[in-house]
């Protein structure tokens, strides 16, 4: 039994409100440029093979169009991004505060089942080209030639899944992302792919024909340079892929150290620092995408790059065993495999991060969604079940992982839109432009490989499913932490010092209050000299916390009216009682009246609207708040 509790202390542990988060660790932009690096440029592990299999000879072209996007898009768009959300949150978060009401919690809801694609895709798509690497190195395919007992190394959903399994297992123990790791994992990988890229130009200098074959192959297929550009502007979009990590970029920016006049209003030195880190990500990126994808179309054979081909899914490590030997081509394999791994991790650290984020402060996240390793369990199996759909295929897996990655990236570059002031012409038509582009660059990825859409479909209808049922379980939930009262508030409850408050619950702008006490005296058989009033108007319904809850008193002739804003009625009204108890010291009475009409009706409505069942729900909160019925505020309907 010990054992037991012992082990759901630690299954559970975060899901009670934890104390304030610790300070976070600074660094310098460039060691932290690797953080995010593990995600950005690791996919050069698979994105050339991804662009040879989607362009063939005209796979240097469509780059050229990805880059140009890169540079001239999606940079300056993570620019805007990072000035305006400066602690990490994100361009998600940029809408979420332009647009109220239940709106915005939909849209965030789809976008946030859209970034689970693109980190779950991330996750498992890098997992398999682990996988691929470790299966085709040379020297695992002679180590299960002599040992067929391990043949198993070659199978890559078995070691797909493997890997997986010690990525989640990390998670459950216990793992917190370390820059150094990422500092010497990410520089490792790019020293290594310099080798390769420069013995890649090295080879089509010493073999002038290389080029020339590829050239007069370019110009039998499409003739003339516009037939070229038009063809890449349809195909790039498979390749959008090469763009993921802007938004990793923005979401460590926290980490980035800034200048020492920094505050955490104006974070000045973190946001140029994190411009820099941008800046320099997507020009080293750019440049080993155009390189790595120039040598690969011309160094491999097309059919090396099919499904079952001995480049599939490892173009760049077929140059570096096939030019500098097996033993670099088993550094390159070896370092491909950590950063992929290390890819996979920080994934998986956003998703725990994104999650926990929105959807309990919309109350749309179980209790459990509050601890990490509930979350890790739910997330690795929704990895192991897209492995096994996709069979741990890499290129059948580029689709969805570029529909999450544009789709987010679409949505960042509305946000721009929307933040830059109508004053500032010539930067929302930049903007709208970007948002013209990645919106079609979206569409066409879908159109070309619709498999993304589906899965991201899958997702966004599990959250919403999740959204509802968690709402309705957590409806009975007591939201607000602290009820502040104001001066004339004050004064009114210091009249009821060990008195018992009698409280009347009005609707705002209804009749006159004699006539409502009137009433209330008859309904309830009320005889009491003293009745308070409690108006709760509706704000944003949407909303399901709130920190605190202020409340507003007055006079009217004889009537003490009391009166607050909340998203819902009832866990207001309970949540001033139980404030009002502890501050007169007797336990309140509060006077209700039964709705008619039918119930389920009612229900739907407070979920969504914050008002309906106001009695009994009021109650359910009162109990679950307080355990113990005679210190319970009382609830009276009539």
């Amino acid at each position: 039994m010990n054992r037991s509790r012992k082990f759901y202390s630690w299954f559970l542990e975060g899901m009670k409100p934890s104390a304030p988060a610790h300070k976070e660790h600074k660094s310098s932009w460039y060691n932290v440029m690797c953080l995010t690096g593990v995600d950005y440029f690791a996919s050069l592990g698979y994105a050339p093979g991804i662009a040879a299999l989607a362009a063939g000879v005209l796979a240097p072209s469509a780059t050229l169009v990805l880059v140009f996007l890169t540079i001239f898009g999606a940079l300056p768009m993570y620019k805007k991004v990072a000035e305006k959300s400066p602690h990490g949150q994100g361009s998600i978060s940029m809408l979420a505060t332009m647009i109220p009401g239940w709106p915005s919690k939909v849209l965030i809801l789809v976008l946030i089942g859209f970034a689970a694609t693109d980190f779950i895709i991330t996750i498992t798509l890098s997992a398999a080209d682990a996988a691929a690497h470790i299966a085709q190195n040379s020297y695992v395919v002679d180590l299960c030639h002599q040992h067929t007992q391990i043949s198993f190394l070659q199978d890559r959903m078995v070691t797909t899944s493997a890997l997986l399994a010690v990525l989640c297992t990390v998670f459950l123990i216990g793992f917190k992302e370390a820059i150094l790791v990422a500092v010497i994992i990410t520089w490792s990988y790019l020293l290594l792919n310099l080798g390769v890229a420069g013995v890649g130009i090295y080879q089509i200098f010493l073999h002038p024909n290389l080029w020339g074959n590829w050239h007069q192959q370019l110009w039998s297929l499409y003739k003339t340079p516009l037939a070229m550009t038009l063809q890449s502007l349809i195909i790039f979009p498979q390749l959008a892929l090469g763009m993921s990590g802007f938004e990793t970029g923005v979401a460590v920016m926290p980490l980035v150290e800034g200048d020492a006049t920094d505050s955490e209003a104006d974070p000045a030195g973190r946001i140029r620092n994190t411009r820099k880190l941008l800046t320099a990500a997507a020009i080293t990126m750019s440049t080993f995408l155009l390189t790595s994808s120039l040598i690969t179309t011309m160094l491999i054979p097309q059919a090396d790059f099919q499904e079952g081909g001995v480049a599939n899914g490892r173009a760049l490590s077929y140059i570096a065993h096939q030019y500098l030997g097996s033993v670099y081509g088993s550094l390159y394999d070896t370092s491909t495999i950590f950063i992929l791994w290390f890819s996979g991790a920080s994934s998986l650290a956003g998703l725990l991060s994104l999650v926990p984020r929105y959807l309990p402060k919309f109350g749309m996240a179980p209790m459990w969604a509050r601890a990490t390793r509930p979350l890790v369990m739910f997330f690795g199996a929704v990895s192991f079940v897209v492995t096994y759909i996709f069979k741990a295929n890499v290129d059948a897996q580029g689709g969805a992982y570029a529909t999450g990655v544009l789709v987010l990236m679409s949505s960042a570059a509305l946000a721009c839109v929307l933040v830059t002031p109508k004053q500032r012409h010539w930067q929302r038509l930049m903007f709208s432009g970007i948002f013209l582009v990645f919106a079609y660059t979206t569409v066409m990825n879908v159109i070309q490989r619709p498999e993304g859409i589906h899965i991201a479909m899958f997702f966004i209808g599990t959250i919403f499913v999740i959204s509802f049922i968690s709402r309705a379980v957590r409806s009975t939930e007591l939201r607000t932490r602290r009820v502040n009262f104001d001066e004339t508030a004050d004064e009114i409850i210091k009249e009821f010092c060990g008195k018992t408050m009698h409280i009347i619950l009005r609707p705002p702008g209804s009749s006159n209050y004699h006539a409502c006490a009137e009433e209330a005296r008859e309904k309830h058989y009320l005889d009491v000299p003293h009745l308070v009033f409690l108006e709760v108007t509706i704000k944003d319904a949407s909303d399901f916390s709130e920190e605190q809850l202020t409340v507003n008193g007055r006079e009217d002739g004889s009537y003490y009216i009391l009166s607050c804003e909340s998203p819902a009625v009832p866990n207001a009204i309970a949540a001033v009682l139980l404030a009002l108890k502890n501050r007169t010291h007797a336990i309140p009475n509060a006077y209700m009246y039964w709705t008619e009409g039918n119930p389920l009706f009612y229900v739907l409505k407070y979920l969504f609207l914050g008002e309906g069942e106001t009695a009994p729900v009021t109650r359910e909160i009162l109990r679950e708040a307080e355990s113990n019925p005679h210190e319970r505020p009382r609830i009276h309907v009539a």
